[in-house]
């Protein structure tokens, strides 16, 4: 592969980085201010003017590829973008570039009919609303995504939906319009994998109830935020269903790919930056009569900081380059390592980060503590290290035993 960046991103690259400079650090603490302020989970002004200078400038839509209304950019050329997206967690929707509204964007792009696509698509694509993915539920071990018990029954004209979802992102926020809710068409299919299906849900049905917000370690991701949220007896047309009955896996892995190696790229530029703010924190520090940063432990820190990310982004562009050059498909086991490889490592920095800050690095006056509770969810979001892990070991062995031997 060529890891030279083309002429393309590094001029994005360059602007991206600007408008980061410009915008969007100085603005940390405003940000935060303005949440704390009145309803928490409220779009902030700030947010609102920022998304408004980025698409001024052509920053927006980034990571829509081969497509009019974005930057038409591969999986590898938009890596570096979104890494630099990620030093900040609330930046990358000032670029209308962050989950879940990514991925359901794609599903839309992807699997969306015409007329889904005008109404839901469109406002996406504008930023004008955001949305949500109900796929994981609290009653079942959601890792295994033919254990989902909620149900989309055909009625007449309409589909019936009951379930209990948990983590779906997004949901708390008020410009939250569409879900994209998986649920089970056909239970009693002989194949496990073709039960589920996906289906549009427009957030103000009758029977859609948010019942609470779910924080991380204390930390709420306001205004945006994760929710639990319960479907009874939510009645949708037939012609809000997603390509098909039965489907659903088919989508789930469409978006899925894509939606993987973004956490991992927004993680390598979370990493970035805590390794930054490591070294200038020992350098600034003195204990025992020397700067923190000459202590062997700090040096050793630092110097595995830098081999982790570095590998980290290597395998990143790795698995983008495949994704562009043979598919997602054939791509899904670098996608699975670097789901693994990068929340570890960003996790591991960030810790490192955290303990040469000493008692500031678990306040909230650095971001490293709500960093690691980001990273650290990243490990069980869009399939856990568990999962992955069983999945390249199948995998690997498949090379040297016949397919048979080796269950999928």
């Amino acid at each position: 592969m060529e890891f030279e960046y083309s002429q393309k991103t590094r001029d994005l690259m360059a602007r991206v980085m600007a408008f980061m400079d410009q915008h969007v650090y100085p603005n940390e603490k405003k940000f935060a201010e303005e949440v704390a302020q009145g309803d928490r989970w409220q779009p902030t002004k700030l947010m609102e003017a920022l998304k408004a200078q980025a698409r001024s400038q052509g920053l927006w839509n980034l990571f829509l590829p081969d497509s009019e209304r974005g930057a038409g950019l591969s999986n590898l050329e938009y890596a570096p973008l979104c890494e630099i997206m990620g030093r900040v967690t609330w930046a990358p929707e000032i670029f209308n570039c962050s989950a879940p509204d990514t991925g359901n964007m794609e599903v839309l792009v992807r699997y969306g009919t015409p007329e889904q696509k005008q109404q839901w698509l469109e406002p996406l694509l504008e930023g004008k609303i955001r949305s949500c993915f109900a796929m994981t539920e609290p009653a079942v071990a959601s890792s295994d995504a033919t254990n989902i018990e909620s149900t989309i029954l055909r009625d007449g004209s309409h589909y019936v939906i009951n379930g209990r979802k948990w983590w779906s992102s997004g949901a708390n926020d008020p410009r939250c319009a569409i879900f994209i809710f998986m649920g089970k068409t056909d239970p009693q299919n002989p194949d496990r994998h073709q039960q589920q299906s996906m289906i549009l849900v427009p957030r103000d049905t009758p029977g859609v109830r948010v019942l609470r917000h779910l924080p991380v370690f204390g930390f709420d991701d306001a205004p945006h935020g994760h929710a639990e949220v319960l479907f009874e007896s939510v009645r949708v047309p037939l012609t809000n269903m997603l390509l098909g009955e039965g489907r659903g896996f088919e989508i789930a892995q469409g978006r899925l790919g894509p939606g993987r190696i973004h956490h991992c790229m927004r993680l390598i530029g979370l990493a970035e930056r805590a390794l930054e703010q490591m070294c200038r924190r020992t350098l600034a520090r003195v204990a025992f009569g020397k700067p923190v940063a000459a202590q062997t432990v700090t040096l050793e820190r630092i110097a595995e900081s830098r081999i982790r990310i570095d590998q980290a982004r290597l395998l990143t562009l790795k698995a983008a380059h495949m994704m562009d050059t043979v598919g997602n498909k054939a791509a899904a086991r670098e996608i699975a390592m670097i789901k693994v490889a990068a929340p570890a490592m960003a996790c591991r920095v960030i810790d490192w980060a955290i303990q040469a800050h000493g008692g500031g690095g678990v306040t909230d006056d650095f971001g490293l503590s709500s960093a690691y509770a980001y990273a650290r969810t990243l490990r069980l979001a869009d399939g856990p290290d568990e999962v992955h892990r069983n999945q390249i070991g199948k995998m690997e062995l498949a090379r040297y035993v016949p397919k048979h031997s080796v269950k999928s």
